[in-house]
């Protein structure tokens, strides 16, 4: 019996075919068995279960490559792969839980020009979700506290006066979303 492959495709399409080709050998190899397990169960079942083993070999190779990354690229890295869905979650149609509030929560914003100790490397691994730079102290930030991913102000067209009037701030693509 052949082994079988599941393939996403751009279009959103999924398919289970023959492998198209082997794995490099200096990729993590992926799961081994999920062919056995197909003869005995429904169709549906073994697709969830091929989509868990492929999120982990997706997150393996991410672990493999992240490792030549430096902390700022990983943290960019995995923050990238955070907004969207794991293979599960598409061929499921299941919703992806949301992360529950923090108390770190609610309208932040970033305009100190002296950060404490304790947000200092915190600080340094921010990047702004519009235009990617780092933290700077001398600039105006604010988080979405929808995504709770950080902006500078002048990439999302607020000022810290305009920011002091908001209780509820949502980034741009959090309003798109919110509007669709």
């Amino acid at each position: 019996k052949e082994n079988l492959c599941l393939y996403g495709h751009p279009n959103e399409a999924w398919e289970v075919a023959l492998p198209a080709e082997e794995v490099p050998s200096e990729l993590p190899e992926p799961a081994l068995g999920i062919n056995f397990a197909r003869d005995g169960m429904n169709k549906k079942d073994w697709l969830s279960l091929v989509a868990v083993h492929s999120d982990c070999w997706l997150l393996s190779v991410a672990f493999y490559f992240g490792a030549r990354l430096n902390r700022n690229e990983r943290k960019r890295l995995f923050s990238m792969m955070n907004d969207l869905p794991t293979v599960f979650e598409v061929v499921t149609g299941q919703k992806p839980v949301k992360d529950k509030p923090t108390v770190e929560s609610g309208s932040k914003s970033r305009n100190s020009t002296k950060p404490n100790e304790d947000d200092k490397e915190e600080q340094g691994d921010t990047f702004c979700g519009s235009c990617g730079g780092g933290y700077n102290s001398d600039e105006f930030w604010i988080g979405c506290d929808n995504c709770e991913r950080w902006y500078h102000g002048k990439c999302v067209k607020i000022t810290p006066a305009k920011a002091e009037m908001i209780k509820v701030y949502k980034c741009p693509s959090c309003q798109k979303k919110a509007r669709q």
